[in-house]
């Protein structure tokens, strides 16, 4: 089975690196800008169209041959890929890019050989810790310090600075792997909350850590201390970044807590069941201390890993029926208690057969059952 993989390194680039870097991030963005202000005049959406008119831009724009040239054709089909997204209703009309915004350029892997030796303008060495870029050159990095080198055909890079002032290259390579299809042996239900991020039908609960809230007095100074700095002045850039670092870090402890619960999971479970919930219907009519913890958890997030992790280590995945209503079913005799849509009620008696039963767990058990449902009905009609 063939597969996308993206590796993230940080790039550390020496002063002239760093100018190059800036240069064609101008570059490529102006670009965009000038074909997608051409496009509405001429209303021509062909990339392959704008490619050829490129090189007549380049004779009237002498900067522009500074940088690489495969950045620019790219910024060229982000457009069309971006006009194609709007006339499939997937997204908004395309907007011009600002040089305030976070800023990147893609570049493809271009191959060869000569004198029967491979080569290639994008090349990842780990063990001297470098990457090999167009124009650019060897820049030095890290990441993946447990691998020597990564597999698969390098397809392309893109190269990014975050608004922490640091700079970044993610490497997508094509990975051709086998994937081994497990004879299930294990199934766990997954109830997804706020209180407790992750509930298992096996009784283990996992926390919200609500790590926006542990930083939120930290970011509520650093904001009034940025309302106080005057625009554009370099006290005012060093409170953003500052910000800008805050939020990274929630970002980071946000991505590893879920990767270590998603990984858990997928290894010591054959069939995965989850509830798919409407995200987006749940802010509405909600107050904003639930929409603020509701966007913290990241609950598809961690539903989407869960679902990846399992298509490539051969697990089973379902997603059960969005309306089912597995918090007011009871587990034990399977009578439907409509009061249980109060949401504050955490533990209850079942009216019908007497059991005890918490809320969470009892609902992640529905789900393992409704998940049971839908295996053996595939597994019949197969």
């Amino acid at each position: 089975m063939e597969i996308y993989r993206a590796y993230k390194f940080r790039l550390y680039p020496t002063e002239e690196q760093r100018i190059l870097i800036h240069k064609t991030f101008g570059c490529s963005r102006f670009v965009y800008n000038y074909y997608l202000n051409y496009q509405k005049e001429n209303k021509v959406c062909k990339a392959s169209i704008l490619c050829k008119d490129l090189k007549e831009l380049e004779n009237d724009c002498e900067f522009l041959k500074e940088v690489d040239s495969c950045s620019l054709r790219c910024a060229i089909f982000d457009l069309e890929d971006g006009f194609n997204n709007f006339f499939a209703k997937r997204s908004g009309y395309p907007k011009f890019k600002s040089k305030f915004a976070r800023q990147s350029y893609r570049t493809n892997c271009i191959r060869g050989t000569y004198k029967d030796k491979e080569y290639s303008n994008i090349e990842v060495d780990l063990l001297n810790r470098n990457i090999k870029l167009p124009k650019l050159g060897k820049i030095k990095i890290r990441g993946y310090r447990n691998k020597d080198k990564i597999e698969g055909k390098i397809v392309n890079a893109t190269i990014s600075r975050e608004a922490t002032n640091k700079y970044y290259v993610s490497v997508v390579v094509e990975e051709d792997i086998l994937i081994e299809k497990v004879i299930p042996t294990t199934i766990v239900g997954i109830d997804l909350g706020i209180k407790d991020l992750v509930i298992t039908s096996d009784g283990i609960k996992y926390s919200n850590l609500k790590v926006l809230i542990k930083y939120e007095k930290r970011l509520k100074r650093l904001q009034k201390e940025l309302s106080r700095r005057e625009k554009s002045s370099k006290n005012y850039l060093k409170s953003k970044e500052k910000i800008a670092r805050v939020h990274a870090k929630i970002k980071n402890y946000r991505k590893h807590y879920l990767n270590y619960i998603a990984n858990e999971i997928v290894n010591e479970h054959d069939i995965i069941v989850t509830e798919s919930l409407l995200v987006k219907d749940m802010f509405k009519d909600k107050k904003k201390a639930f929409n603020k913890s509701l966007s913290d958890a990241c609950v598809s997030t961690l539903r989407s890993l869960i679902e990846w992790k399992c298509k490539i280590k051969g697990k089973i995945y379902y997603k059960i029926n969005t309306y089912y209503p597995s918090s007011q079913i009871c587990s034990h005799c399977g009578y439907k208690n409509s009061k249980l849509k109060d949401l504050s009620i955490r533990e209850y008696v079942c009216p019908n057969c007497g059991s005890h039963n918490d809320r969470d767990i009892n609902a992640s058990l529905n789900i393992l059952l409704e998940g049971l449902k839908l295996h053996y009905n595939l597994v019949s009609i197969v």
